[in-house]
């Protein structure tokens, strides 16, 4: 039975050069956790992800729905999850703040997570142990279907599981082999020329393949000059992406997809504003074949992504289980995905520490192909167990749980 709960805003300051793109200058990476006590003695830690101001706030709302949990057993309350979560996404006032977005979304984010990661070390399991054991009328129960049902149904849902699980066995390799990474930090936006060539030098001394450079600035040429550096330093067999973080406006994202296709990008990520679906179906149109729009870092919810599915207006889906309201949400949305046959490549605004168990249940129940996951070392020392990421490849975690205890 969950005893108490209580709340932790955590932030850490990782300088004016790591973590800036063309938005985000000089971000302070924070979460607002959410922290589950059991008469077990086990305890949960559920994350959602800011840049600092305002972590306060959503850990405000996360107390405020996580005091529903008190006096609850996790295995019957994980049993109608999905039904359990939709009743709090709703509650009649606090939804007005949303709905279904910003902090609030946030705040039941960090709940959600707290109980999964609760859940997992309840049954002395890593997170993607729990749910490759999961039966798929239990998985599906953890989910919110709702406002999905012209997309994807719980019956739906269930064939897809039942579709994938005579040749799961065939995947689970990726356990001893390890999901492969790739380096987000070779070219944060305040990041030198100079800098940037040393970074890939080093990444790919590292066993990284792939990596991402952080481009939008005012000035094009320079995005394109930054490129090229990386594209020369790392190779042409390298897999090259990069990220604008929303800053262009349509026509300056379609001029870049005109002015870049010489360096073979693998995807350009947020090219425009995250709510302007019609605008990134259009580039996706305008991009291909050359490459595609990566999208879903700033997409808050499973009815955003279904209306980004159904417009075709991704080529990689980056739902993020710290953006998204939890692990529940990620779930919906990597059915639809499946479903569309759109890989499922996570944002980690966790630093990975929760997707490297979501994404090996997405390659071995889902049957996702293993693309890569992104790799972000900048928070490594301030978690228990943290992520343990060797020769450009994620070794799979042991540890009871979802890998997001963070240190006193």
């Amino acid at each position: 039975m969950i005893t108490s709960v209580s709340t932790r805003d955590a932030r850490y300051d990782i300088g004016d050069q790591a973590g800036s793109d063309a938005i985000h200058v000089d971000p302070t990476y924070s979460y607002a956790a959410t922290l589950l006590d059991d008469d077990s003695g086990c305890a949960g830690t559920g994350l959602a992800f800011t840049l600092g101001e305002g972590n306060d706030l959503v850990c405000k709302g996360a107390a405020f729905l996580a005091e529903s949990l008190k006096g609850r057993d996790i295995e019957d309350l994980m049993a109608d999850f999905g039904a359990f979560q939709n009743r709090l996404s709703n509650e009649q006032q606090f939804r007005w703040l949303g709905p279904h977005k910003g902090v609030v979304h946030l705040a039941l984010a960090s709940m959600t997570n707290a109980c999964w990661d609760l859940w997992a070390k309840s049954r002395g399991v890593p997170l993607w142990k729990l749910l490759l054991d999961l039966e798929p009328e239990q998985l599906v129960n953890t989910i919110d279907f709702s406002y999905l049902e012209d997309e994807l149904t719980r019956e739906q849902a269930l064939a897809l599981l039942r579709k994938q699980s005579p040749s799961r066995v065939n995947r689970e390799g990726v356990l001893a082999r390890g999901y492969p990474g790739y380096d987000t930090s070779i070219g944060w936006f305040n990041y030198s020329d100079d800098q940037v060539r040393e970074n890939v030098k080093k990444s790919v001394a590292a066993g990284f393949t792939a990596m991402k450079l952080k481009v939008g600035g005012p000035d094009m040429d320079r995005d394109l000059r930054r490129v090229a550096i990386v594209r020369e330093t790392a190779g042409d067999a390298a897999v090259l992406m990069v990220d604008a973080n929303q800053q262009w406006t349509l026509p300056r994202a379609l001029e870049f997809g005109r002015r870049s296709r010489e360096f073979n990008l693998f995807w350009i990520e947020e090219p425009t504003h995250p709510d302007d679906i019609l605008g990134h179906q259009t580039l996706s149109k305008s991009y291909a074949p050359h490459t595609k729009v990566a999208a879903g870092e700033h997409v808050p919810n499973r009815i955003i992504f279904k209306n980004y599915l159904q417009s075709e207006a991704l080529g990689f889906c980056q739902v993020d289980a710290v953006r998204v309201a939890g692990i529940s949400e990620f779930l919906a949305v990597s059915l639809m995905a499946r479903q569309r046959s759109i890989p499922v490549v996570p944002h980690v605004g966790d630093m990975g520490q929760i997707h490297q168990h979501l994404v090996l249940f997405n390659h071995i129940v889902l049957g996702h192909e293993a693309l890569m996951l992104e790799h972000i070392p900048h928070l490594k020392t301030r978690f228990v167990h943290p992520c343990y990421v060797e020769k450009g490849v994620y070794r799979t975690p042991q540890e009871p749980g979802a890998s997001s205890d963070l240190l006193p």
